[in-house]
């Protein structure tokens, strides 16, 4: 069984747009995915299914062998950890150490239990140093990676990124990337940051339409130029995907995904 299985999940919103229709995707323990599209195209929606903020009109979502419905909710937003684009939407405590601990003391973690926990994941995301600081004084990058940290808190079975090189300068990036390479969670990310999703994944999602239309390794998604382009999708220019180790440690070798274009 798949650790993340969504199952034909149709949404519309209120004013009756469509935004997804039929998505079904499979994604096993241990991988790291990028979810790539258009703007438009059901990826943030997406996102915002799979914490619960945003209900399937129908379909299924199953996360580490447990249904997600209104009833599981909050067991299942324990193993799906998501980090927002904008970490100031996730950082509201007067001090690093308390933004990590919240999560974890809202579920029952105390004492020593609580500071080791902390402790463990800032280490993970390299931050063990602001522990005492105040989040609004800290750069773009660090912020960013201490959001991360107070999800990795909750040890999740899943970690969900949206944009997470956004508004970052080319050091954060770099170590932001550092740690995310680090990490043994399964994790998904969607981003428009194309060498960013060759370098942290070693499989990509398109989905446009509000479906998943290609599935396949990263680096032969992104040497398709045709199918890049009619989905609205564009590399750097004179970005070469095939000349990027990624994730794998090897340099991609283009080849056909699956899916249709």
């Amino acid at each position: 069984m798949s650790l993340l299985s969504v199952e034909d999940v149709t949404f519309s919103y209120p004013d009756g747009t469509s935004v997804l229709r039929g998505l079904d995707l499979s994604i096993d323990a241990g991988e790291h995915v990028a979810i790539l599209g258009p703007n438009g195209a059901g990826k943030t929606t997406l996102l915002l299914q799979l914490i619960r903020i945003l209900s399937p009109d129908s379909g299924s979502i199953v996360v580490d062998g447990i249904e997600l419905t209104a009833d599981s909710a909050r067991e299942v937003r324990r193993r799906i950890g998501m980090v927002f684009q904008d970490p100031d939407d996730q950082l509201f405590m007067p001090t690093v150490r308390e933004d990590v601990a919240f999560g974890p003391a809202n579920f029952g973690a105390r004492g020593e239990e609580l500071e080791s926990i902390v402790d463990r994941s800032l280490a993970m995301v390299g931050m063990t140093a602001v522990k005492s600081r105040a989040p609004h004084h800290l750069s773009g990058g660090e912020r960013r990676r201490v959001a991360l940290a107070t999800v990795l808190a909750m040890d999740p079975s899943v970690l969900v990124l949206d944009e997470p090189s956004s508004n970052l300068d080319p050091a954060g990036r770099r170590e932001l990337a550092e740690v995310l390479k680090g990490l043994d969670t399964t994790l998904i990310m969607v981003t428009h940051d194309l060498p960013y999703a060759l370098e942290l994944c070693e499989r990509s999602l398109i989905i446009d339409g509000g479906a998943v239309v290609a599935d396949g390794p990263t680096g032969q998604i992104l040497s398709d130029a045709a199918l890049l382009a009619s989905h609205r999708l564009e590399l750097p220019y004179g970005f070469d995907p095939a000349s990027v180790t990624g994730r794998t440690g090897r340099a991609s070798e283009p080849d056909e995904p699956s899916g249709r274009s």
